[in-house]
């Protein structure tokens, strides 16, 4: 079962992907939130994933260690999402609104499309597990041992940014502030850094495979996504618009992505005597 060439298995990732988007776009449609997209973005790569494994043809350890660490990542980040996404449902995330607002009449077709790139995207991420998974060679390498250790740290930062801004928002007296606790208070976007970080794990440790070095555009997709498109920029015009003033000293005295950066303190101006 396990001999299919890659581009059957591009193939199958993709009608995979643009099935389930599909679905996804017919339940947006009926309660008029698109923030569910998120959720299945997350968990079409767990999808992705057990495809690979199943039918890629590479060496089986070397399958059942990627594809489980893709299938962990994305069904914790997937079920993260739902649980805070499902708790309002039939209330749109206001960068969602915001775009169906500037979409106006056309919104629900250019949402369809929207979703389908969504899918598209999937498949174009998982470059590095296509790589991976058709590699035969029946041992691992120093650089795959390397990425599982690099994937397993950031799982475990992302996971801890999400649990704590979780853990402010829960508490009622933090309502319209701003959260700078924990990894918050180092980076704005602690969450999105060990994002990156991931894909990051997942190039170095398709280096190992032929042809790996390919690899790299998947963390400088994810890079460019989250630092130019729909990653901070969106997410910190939301928060300017709901948390002003609030938001704008936060953005002075915290670095936007990387959390090991410390906090910048802000120089008073000297008094002369």
């Amino acid at each position: 079962m396990d001999n299919h060439p890659i581009y059957a298995l591009v193939i199958y990732s993709m009608i995979a992907c643009c099935l389930i988007m599909v679905f996804i776009w017919l339940w947006s449609y009926k309660i008029k939130n698109a923030g569910v997209v998120d959720i299945f973005w997350s968990y079409n790569f767990p999808v992705i994933a057990i495809i690979l494994l199943l039918l890629a043809p590479g060496f089986e350890t070397r399958k059942l260690l990627i594809c489980g660490m893709v299938i962990i990542a994305g069904a914790r980040l997937g079920t993260h999402l739902a649980v805070r996404i499902l708790k309002h449902l039939h209330e749109e995330e206001p960068r969602y609104a915001q775009i169906r607002k500037e979409w106006g009449k056309a919104a629900e077709k250019k949402m369809f499309g929207f979703f389908q790139m969504q899918a598209v995207s999937n498949v174009l991420l998982a470059i590095p597990f296509f790589i991976i998974t058709i590699n035969t060679k029946p041992e691992l390498s120093v650089l795959e041992y390397a990425g599982a250790v690099l994937w397993a740290t950031s799982v475990f930062g992302e996971a801890t940014a999400d649990a704590q801004l979780a853990a402010f928002k829960k508490n009622p007296a933090n309502k319209g502030k701003v959260c700078d606790v924990g990894l918050w208070g180092y980076s704005r976007h602690p969450n999105y850094f060990f994002e990156w970080l991931m894909w990051v794990s997942y190039f170095v440790f398709a280096l190992a495979s032929p042809y790996g070095y390919i690899a790299v555009i998947s963390p400088a997709i994810i890079l460019y996504l989250l630092l130019k498109v729909t990653g901070i920029p969106m997410t910190e015009q939301q928060s300017l618009r709901t948390k002003g003033e609030a938001f704008k000293k936060y953005q002075q005295s915290v670095s936007v992505f990387v959390p090991w950066f410390k906090r910048a303190r802000r120089q008073e101006p000297r008094v002369k005597k």
